[in-house]
């Protein structure tokens, strides 16, 4: 037998009977053409690629790869004459583990006896380059055994690549030397490196959102992902030896079942790992929304009624990783209490329940059995006890193999409900264990229908979490309204929700309020009859479970109402208040609205929604305290506002006759549709104008009432400011939440542009609001006929997605107007092409409330035609075959 062949090591390539492995060392032995090499590695991973779509089992495949490349650079080692130098070939990571995926980094560590000189370094260099040249993505390092045990004392990651390190050439005799100057008696000790594995863990969970539930999650080092499947390993190993699962089963940390479990999700999770690598032919280990397409087809997944083959898919990976979650935390807790020492004396806490070493435990395996009731019980003591901080592993386990007694009886068991509820209405930790209780497979149970939405994903850009993440982030941001110390988040939310009577409906209406999703049919309507059901079932009064059931049905509509009506229109203000009907109603309705929207997708939410809300809270908690039968009066607003405005003004020295000028410019409708703050701000530039000046003004206002930076721009009457305007404003990358176009009497145009910053903030940077003043200045300078276009090009995400084009246009008799309501796939230069369109067909335009829901744009046009009357039918008809022609045809040549 070749003696470099002799030295494979049995854990990684006597498992497989590959004919390639057998013919490669005759084919590579004394062969110095890297071109063979090259062409015999293509080969053989074009063979793994074959196996894969074959649906060869990955684990098989994972380890084929390691088995290959061990042989590749036992045979590169050989030929370079490192052996003689009495160095040793050492894998390490991944790779010492004895698994390599396509594109996975290749790990090896150089041992050697003493420091190189410069003629050992050129032969490790020419090995290294050779490697390369064969399009081996090599990491390497060379030191002796001291210098790794100083690295490793001085970096925990260091110490845990070396842990797994495996021979690959050379005597042994080195790395024999560096396993025991690694050992726990010489340099990290087992407590000191499981606490040091425990914070890397939670840094690296917090780095992905501390959720594995993103909705382009990443598959190794997310949460519930192969890294949390690799930490249990690296501390099994440092405490016991373990190298395996079954080692692990072997010594009684893992039960049959629980060894199943993890060993079936990690071959999914590999399995997904393999196909990315494969799909993508690099190094990639996000889940991107391209590649979820790809693989759900590639793994067999179809569409079904109500939902597609790439959500169910993704329901496999969740619910994956969410027992891994549940599989990790049970065995660090296992290797908490083994590694903790002697126990300490239990604490008796009730008849079921005690603390011993900070942590819940059930008095007894039997305890669930006997007292059913205590499922739930558990979470209910955690919250009494916030000094506990978790649950013994023996009780996580009694927990799950009790789930069973969680049916329908359970279920209508009083005291049951009495114990939810009190879970419920706790001073702290609502949303931590209700978490927890997702976590164990709890809350899934006692409601059923919460069950089925656990992992459930759509596949937009609006929404960034599964369905069962994002109610409980909404619950999370109930809570955080609830607690004063989190005021300055968001100020009026809190107020309201700490005077919210019974702020447990607010909780229970967020569990309820997306409870239906996946089901088909409205599951606003179909989660408000479970969510009324629920709550009679659980003992709450008629009134309450009514409540909270208008609430799921309803939690929809202070967002749209707010983001795609005019909520100056006092019309719009009174049919709302009719809709909620008292102020108690509105108020669960205002926090659970702020709550699901912040929840939703983190860059979503924005200080311009905030006011938004706010200020239509206030709008129709002040109509319904007029009485619904004593609706607001338009002219009655109007001079509400111009009195606050001109006490602002002369506040700042601007006296009654220059505001009276300047007023007399506008339309009563111009007072409705603008704040008093915004009245001022434009009085006051105004005032300092000389009136025969045509010389166009553009001011910034940075921190705007409304939460964003305010653009104005006066100027005369120009047809095509707002596609101009909107396109200068695209390019610099800002988005445009608003924008009021008020023409005047005098054959000028006032025009108010609400930006925000891409992160959602207002532009604080003194420096970028001079550039965009300039940008504006320019773009009114610039000749009419001068082309104007956004060159910007749309993000990865938003071109994965083929939204068609919609619109609708109907008559506001009451404001004799035209609203132009339009969906259709957001992307730079969107709202360029609208205002291009408007001005071809003559039309004029005089408000734009703009709405991103996600990789949707759903934008609301106030227009009328020339003769500023509604748009005739025909006219309608034409602008709105017109835009779908120039939007449909605008994306397809930006996507």
């Amino acid at each position: 037998m070749d003696p470099v062949e002799a030295q494979a090591p049995a854990t990684v390539s006597a498992a497989f009977s590959w004919p390639r492995l057998a013919r490669l060392p005759a084919l590579l032995a004394h062969n110095p053409d890297p071109a063979q090499w090259r062409e015999q590695l293509q080969q053989a991973d074009a063979e793994l690629r074959a196996r894969f779509a074959a649906e060869e089992p990955v684990e098989d495949l994972v380890r084929a790869r390691a088995a290959l490349i061990d042989v590749l650079l036992r045979h590169a080692w050989s030929l370079h004459g490192a052996d003689a130098h009495g160095w040793e070939l050492v894998a390490v990571g991944g790779y010492g583990r004895g698994e390599l995926h396509p594109c996975s980094d290749i790990d090896i560590l150089i041992l050697v006896t003493t420091a190189l000189d410069a003629r050992n370094r050129t032969a490790v260099e020419s090995l290294v380059a050779f490697l390369w040249d064969l399009g081996l993505e090599v990491g390497h390092s060379v030191r002796t055994v001291a210098q790794c045990a100083q690295e490793s004392a001085a970096d925990v990651g260091v110490m845990t690549t070396l842990l797994e390190a495996r021979l690959l050439a050379g005597a042994g005799a080195l790395l024999e030397a560096m396993h025991a100057a690694l050992s726990p008696t010489q340099l990290w000790p087992v407590a000191a490196f499981f606490q040091a594995k425990l914070r890397e863990q939670e840094a690296r969970h917090l780095k992905e959102n501390d959720t594995a539930y993103n909705l382009e999650p990443n598959v190794k080092a997310g949460p519930g992902g192969l890294r949390d499947i690799q930490t249990i390993g690296w501390v099994a190993r440092r405490y016991c030896g373990a190298a395996s699962p079954e080692e692990l089963a072997a010594r009684g940390f893992l039960s049959s079942a629980e060894l199943r479990r993890l060993k079936q999700a990690q071959a999914f999770l590999w399995k997904v790992r393999f196909g990315l690598h494969v799909l993508t032919g690099r190094r990639e280990d996000r889940l991107l929304f391209d590649h979820q397409i790809t693989l759900a087809r590639t793994f067999g997944y179809e569409d079904a009624s109500y939902t597609l083959a790439v959500e169910q898919f993704m329901q496999r990976y969740y619910r994956t990783v969410m027992d891994v979650s549940l599989l990790n935390e049970l065995l660090l807790q296992l290797f908490r209490e083994a590694i903790g020492g002697a126990d300490s004396a239990p604490v008796p806490l009730n008849a079921r329940f005690q603390v011993r070493d900070g942590s819940l435990e059930a008095l007894n395996e039997e305890v669930f059995a006997r007292s059913p009731a205590a499922l739930l019980e558990l979470f209910a003591l955690l919250q009494q006890n916030p000094q506990v901080r978790g649950v013994r592993a023996a009780t996580m386990r009694a927990v799950a193999r009790s789930l069973w007694l969680i049916d329908e009886e359970f279920r209508q068991n009083p005291r049951h409900h009495r114990l939810f509820l009190e879970i419920l209405r706790a001073p702290v930790g609502v949303t931590h264990e209700l978490r927890r209780m997702n976590t164990y497979g709890v809350l899934g149970r006692y409601i059923p229908a919460f069950g089925r939405i656990v992992g459930r994903m759509q596949y937009d850009l609006f929404h960034a979490y599964t369905v069962d993440a994002h109610t409980l982030f909404v619950v999370s941001n109930l809570r955080r309204f609830a607690i004063t110390r989190y005021d300055q988040e968001l100020p009026e939310a809190s107020q309201v929700m700490q005077q919210l009577p019974r702020p447990e409906i607010a909780y229970l209406a967020a569990l309820f309020h997306d409870i239906a999703k996946g089901r088909g049919g409205d599951h606003s309507e179909l989660g408000a009859v479970d969510a009324e059901a629920f709550c009679l079932e659980q003992g709450l009064s008629a009134y309450d479970a009514r409540l909270t059931a208008w609430l799921v049905r309803n939690h929809l509509q202070l967002s749209l109402t707010a983001q795609k009506r005019d909520i100056a229109d006092p019309q719009v203000i009174n049919d709302f208040a009719r809709l909620v009907g008292d102020e108690t109603h509105l108020d669960y309705l205002y926090v659970l609205t702020c709550a699901d929207v912040r929840a939703t997708n983190p860059k979503l939410w924005n200080s311009w929604k905030a006011s938004l809300f706010r200020d239509f809270q206030q709008r129709v908690r002040r109509a319904l305290r007029r009485g619904l039968e004593s609706p607001i009066d338009p002219e009655h607003l109007v001079q509400e506002n111009q009195d606050a405005a001109r006490r602002l003004l002369g506040e700042r020295g601007v006296g009654s006759a220059e505001c009276a000028a300047v007023w007399a410019r506008f339309t009563p409708a111009y007072f409705l549709q603008h704040s008093p703050e915004e009245v001022a701000w434009h009085t006051g530039l105004l005032a300092e104008r000389d009136p025969a000046s045509d010389e166009p003004l553009v001011a910034l206002d940075p921190r705007s009432v409304r939460g964003t930076t305010a653009a104005l721009i006066f100027t005369r009457l120009r047809r095509h400011g707002f596609a101009r305007t909107t396109a200068v404003l695209d390019q610099l990358g800002l988005n445009i939440v608003d924008a009021r176009i008020t023409p005047t009497g005098d054959g000028f145009s006032l025009d108010l542009y609400h930006l925000l910053e891409e992160d959602g903030g207002p532009i604080a940077d003194s420096d970028r609001q001079a550039e965009i003043e300039r940008a504006l200045w320019r773009s009114l300078r610039a000749p009419g006929e001068a082309p104007f276009t956004v060159s910007r090009r749309a993000p990865r995400q938003a071109r994965m997605f083929n939204t068609s084009t919609q619109i609708a246009v109907t008559v506001d008799e009451r404001n004799s107007r035209s609203v132009l309501e339009l969906t259709a796939g957001d992307r730079p230069g969107l709202l360029c092409e609208v205002g291009r369109v408007l001005l071809q067909e003559h039309i004029e335009l005089h408000a734009a409330k703009i709405m991103t829901v996600g990789e949707r744009a759903e934008d609301v046009f106030h227009v009328t035609g020339a003769d500023n009357r509604p748009l005739p039918e025909d006219a309608a008809q034409r602008l709105s075959a017109r835009l779908v022609q120039a939007l449909d045809r605008h994306q397809a040549a930006v996507r």
